[in-house]
């Protein structure tokens, strides 16, 4: 779910092309070299070959064989500072497995960035279901309990501007024709603190979310069950709607008391790009 060019930046500096090129990295992509590296930051040969001398000098890629290159160290070490040290994911960690130890059910944690919702965490004891999101995966962002419930809690301005670039991705998702129906629909899920999917993201999956928030109420990601539908038809929906949204509960607070001794800024909601139109 990579977001597109925002159409009001007009033409990318040097700098935007450079970092583009790291938009060539993806599951199914592991190498860049010169000739893609020119492609996507749309410049020369010449200059993409300096793109990636820079990229490599900061350790964001590591020459390989052939005339490629591979992501690099620096991008293990900015992991690993942001799997240790993001509020969100130290408050969650421990939260998740626990829970997932005790119910004997698949819970992932995600966060929103502004552009996009990520898979940050899980906790995954039910291995009937293929652990289909890992850690740094991008998530549909208008499909899917995790997402759904983080857009729901976004502000009526936010939401505005959301819809007046993907209006038509909204209404192929089913959140609205209009933007009177996609803004009452985001607040009927925001009033129910809870939103459940059944097979929007992965056929035969349902997924039942809970939003968390920071100490101002600004949404910073989303924990959710996801089980199949034969699991979830055998059991109570309220209870598990009331389980998703205790666990969501416990891991804010887990946020607000970790503030309180932090010797690092506290976490900072998201905000979506000025011009956020998603793809993907």
């Amino acid at each position: 779910m990579a977001p597109l060019e925002d159409e009001t930046e007009g033409k990318m500096n040097s700098l935007d092309k450079m970092l583009s090129v790291l938009n060539g990295f993806n599951e199914d992509n592991l190498m860049i070299d010169v000739a893609q590296a020119a492609e996507l930051s749309g410049s020369s040969r010449a200059s993409a070959y300096r793109y990636l001398q820079a990229l490599t000098r900061s350790g964001l890629l590591t020459p390989a064989s052939g005339g490629s290159y591979v992501i690099g160290s620096r991008v293990i070490e900015l992991e690993m500072l942001k799997r240790e040290n993001d509020p969100l994911l130290r408050a969650a960690r421990y939260l998740i497995r626990y829970y997932a130890d005790c119910m004997g059910m698949n819970i992932m944690l995600c966060s929103y960035y502004g552009d996009k919702v990520l898979c940050a965490d899980n906790a995954w004891p039910d291995h009937s279901i293929p652990e289909i999101y890992k850690p740094g995966r991008s998530m549909p962002i208008f499909k899917g309990a995790m997402a759904k419930v983080i857009l729901a809690n976004l502000s009526p301005s936010q939401l505005k501007s959301i819809h007046s670039w993907n209006a038509e991705r909204i209404r192929e998702s089913g959140l609205g024709e209009t933007l009177e129906e996609f803004l009452a629909r985001m607040a009927e899920i925001r009033s129910a603190g809870v939103t459940i999917t059944q097979g929007e993201v992965v056929d035969g999956l349902v997924g039942i979310a809970a939003p968390i928030r920071d100490g101002e109420e600004r949404v910073l990601g989303s924990v959710v069950f996801v089980l199949s539908i034969e699991h979830f038809n055998s059991l109570e929906r309220d209870a598990l709607a009331q389980e998703i949204r205790h666990i969501a509960s416990e891991i804010e607070h887990g946020i607000l008391r970790a503030s309180k001794f932090a010797a690092t800024a506290p976490i900072a909601a998201a905000r979506p790009r000025r011009v956020p139109v998603y793809r993907g």
